[in-house]
């Protein structure tokens, strides 16, 4: 059964959200919340449970990143556990940066990713965010056949990344690549809604914010009826 509510939500500030350095000193996946990430997580369980139900069941999907692991043991602080089910899914965590980066490395990256176009730019020993789609895309494939289990919860949430956020709603709501790029990333623990309509499909009730100043190339196309194709 298609879940009634599907929640996105970013893990809540760490330490490389306040301290870019720490890039250089420990593995992406090791970065842990900070004071003011652990309080975001609660606050988001809070949030989460008002919109969810004391009563109602859920299921979570979890980036086994460890600050998207503690940003789900904040999270359920606010649930009853017996009305809990969870998996960790690598699929869905950060887009990777390669190997350990000094600040001056990560500011060159960023600044030659924001110049080239942020979806195709793929860092040095690490992934693009089209890389990061298509695990989305694969990640979709569980999430179909959890739907259609009979006692699949009416709730379903994702704890993840920004940026695997922002392509799992291009992968769901068939963005294009202009739209994705026009997005910002969401804010530390911010959740986004999708909802089921009468008509079997998701509407998403909290849009992303547009980033600002983005300078991609405003590609325009013709409709394909437009193009003759000799087969």
């Amino acid at each position: 059964m298609k879940p009634k509510n599907i929640f996105l939500i970013r893990h809540g500030q760490s330490e490389g959200n306040v301290n870019a350095e720490f890039y250089n000193q420990k593995p992406d996946y090791t970065l842990q919340l900070t004071e003011l990430g652990h309080q975001q997580a609660k606050e988001a369980g809070k949030s989460l449970l008002e919109k969810v139900g004391k009563d109602n069941q859920i299921m979570f999907y979890i980036s086994p990143f460890w600050r998207t692991r503690q940003t789900f043991e904040g999270i359920l602080k606010s649930f009853n556990p017996t009305l809990i089910t969870w998996r960790e899914d690598p699929r869905i965590r950060e887009q990777e940066w390669g190997h350990l980066r000094t600040i001056q490395e990560c500011q060159r990256v960023e600044k030659e990713r924001e110049e080239f176009g942020s979806f195709y730019y793929r860092i040095p020993d690490g992934e693009s965010c089209a890389d990061v789609y298509d695990r989305a895309s694969d990640f979709f494939n569980t999430l179909h056949r959890d739907f259609e289990k009979v006692l699949f919860p009416e709730n379903c949430a994702i704890v993840t990344h920004g940026t695997a956020i922002r392509c799992i709603l291009m992968r769901w709501f068939h963005w294009t690549v202009e739209e994705f790029e026009a997005t910002a990333n969401p804010k530390n623990c911010e959740i986004f809604h999708l909802e089921l309509q009468d008509d079997n499909k998701y509407k998403l009730l909290t849009p992303l914010r547009e980033k600002e100043n983005h300078n991609i190339y405003k590609f325009k196309w013709a409709s394909p009826s437009f193009f003759s194709l000799n087969l």
